[in-house]
Formats: C-alpha cells, structure tokens, sequence
C-alpha cells in the first residue's frame, strides 16, 4: 500500500517518521532508521516540539509541529512515545493508509489495543511490534528447539534488572512517567510473558500477586495443562539483569538463559522485517494481532492484582 501525500521510491528505502524524542527515540528509534539501507528518517515530531527540533536536527532531518505532518510525510510511523499516546496516535496513523512499527505494549489498556488493533486490521495495513527479546538469536533458537513441548507440566520465568531504580539506566523523566504506575507489569511483563507463551503453550489464566513497588509474581496455566511461576521486576540491584526460562516435565529439562542481548542485531532485524513487511508482505516475528495477545495477558494479570483472584486472559 502506498500512503497517499507520502513519496516512495518503489523498492526502496521505507520512508519512516518518528513520533516521540524522548530517551528511546533518541537512543535507538531515530538511530535504528539512519543506519541502514531498509529504512530511511524522514522527520520526528514529538508533544514537545523542541524535544523534536533536537533530535531531528542531530539526524538532518525536519521536526513537524503537527503529528498529521508527520503523518503525511511518511509512508510508516515508528512510535517511541507512552502506551497511552501510542494507542491513540497509531489509529489515526493505521486510517491514513501508514505502516506501523510500534513499542510494547500496545496501550495502557486492553481497550486501547483492541481498538489499535482493529483499526490496523481494517485499513489492512503492516505492522511490527518491537518486542527486543523476540527478535534475538538466542531466544529464537530456543524457541525453535523446545518444539512440541506437550508434555511440559512446570514451567519457571524470570525478568529482572534495576534499570527502574535510582541511578538506573531508564531515565528520571522515563522512570516518572506511565512507569512509575504500574510499570514493571506493563513495561518487563510483555517480554517475559510474550516468551513463555510462545515456550510453553498459550497461557489461558493467570493469578499476579506483587512486593508492592519492588516485582510483580504471576502463576500462570497454559493450554496443555501445564503451570508456571513467573517473576519480574526493574529495581533489583547488581550488574546486568536475568531473564531465564525452564520447562520441565517428561522430557529433559529445556532451559534458557538470556540476560544479554546484542542491541546492534536485535535492531537491525527488527529494521529488515519491517521494511520486508512494508515492501513484500512479510509477516514480522512480532505483529500486531501478537500485541494484543500479549496485552490480554497484562490485562489479566493487572485484574488478578486488583481483585487477588485468579483471571482468564480475555475478560468474560
């Protein structure tokens, strides 16, 4: 689909403009589309426009003080914005005919990605989400590896790090944001839950319990029958972060251990299957139909901490 008001060159380089300056945008977004020969930065707005006109100007490109320029100047909008503002800014970007490459999760609710989700749908157009840990070589393969894990009975998951803490690497003004209500479920659950869906089998009910401010603990029953215990958590101290995987049952042990990923690799991946998507109909490792999957999971967990019960994953 050619966006109408956007120029594209047939074959060439995507023409993507970014929404958002913030810490992501200008440390990997804006970056990502100025590296390679798949995409191409064609201008950046943000709600706070000299946020936009620095960034922009570090990558020689235009800052729009309105979003619907940024729009009409694109064929794909890449989002490095709030769940929140994602979910309403990537409709109208998905009624305007736009690509999507969008951040996890998908909204700040399960409401405001279904209705994301439905509008990309129905204007049929593409769509990445950037789930980072998904597009790693080392998750992949275990993906690929464990297979028909059927007879998987226990499954094990942990995420943790201290980039929420004081003196982290997420930001002051990142950490006072959507993440400071909220944020360890909204902002590691999606990886971790996301990767032990995929592992052990679709997960159909969940229970969260939390250490108010400090980790968020889920049991989780999948499909098959199988039950796990996650944990994840932004404030636990020390170098480096976990993020582990075990499933356990007849079969041998398959375990995964993934702390580092390769953040040039991971990204340039995510650019090549975008522009794939874009160019050819290529489905992305991560769409947006898995978004909202993923979002369901958050928003069970988010009611299961509210009511401390036991929640399926699409509300009744």
């Amino acid at each position: 689909m050619t966006p109408s008001g956007a120029t594209t060159q047939p074959g060439g380089a995507v023409r993507v403009g970014l929404a958002g300056a913030g810490q992501w945008a200008a440390a990997m977004h804006a970056p990502l589309h100025s590296a390679g020969a798949e995409t191409e930065l064609v201008g950046v707005w943000s709600h706070t426009h000299a946020r936009a006109a620095e960034l922009a100007a570090r990558h020689g490109v235009p800052a729009f003080e309105r979003y619907e320029d940024l729009v009409a100047a694109s064929e794909a909008i890449d989002f490095a914005v709030p769940p929140a503002v994602q979910a309403d800014l990537a409709v109208t970007a998905a009624r305007a005919g736009r690509a999507l490459m969008l951040e996890k999760p998908l909204g700040a609710s399960r409401q405001e990605a279904e209705r994301l989700h439905d509008a990309a749908v129905e204007a049929g157009v593409p769509t990445l989400v950037a789930l980072t840990r998904r597009y790693s070589d080392g998750l992949r393969d275990f993906l690929s590896s464990v297979g028909d894990r059927s007879g998987t009975t226990v499954v094990g998951g942990r995420y943790a790090h201290g980039g929420l803490l004081p003196g982290g690497f997420v930001g002051e003004r990142e950490r006072s944001g959507w993440r400071a209500d909220g944020g360890i479920l909204l902002d590691l659950g999606p990886h971790l839950l996301d990767a032990v869906d995929a592992a052990a089998g679709p997960i159909v009910a969940l229970r969260a319990s939390d250490v108010p401010g400090e980790a968020v603990l889920i049991d989780t029953e999948h499909a098959d029958g199988a039950r796990g215990q996650l944990v994840v958590s932004g404030r636990f101290g020390g170098d480096g972060s976990v993020f582990e995987i075990d499933l356990f049952g007849h079969s041998p042990r398959a375990h995964f251990s993934g702390a580092a990923i390769d953040p040039d690799a991971v990204w340039a991946r995510i650019r090549a299957e975008f522009a794939a998507a874009v160019r050819d109909g290529a489905p992305p490792t991560v769409d947006v139909a898995r978004g909202l999957h993923v979002q369901r999971l958050l928003d069970a967990a988010a009611r299961s901490l509210a009511a401390d019960g036991v929640c399926r994953t699409v509300e009744a």
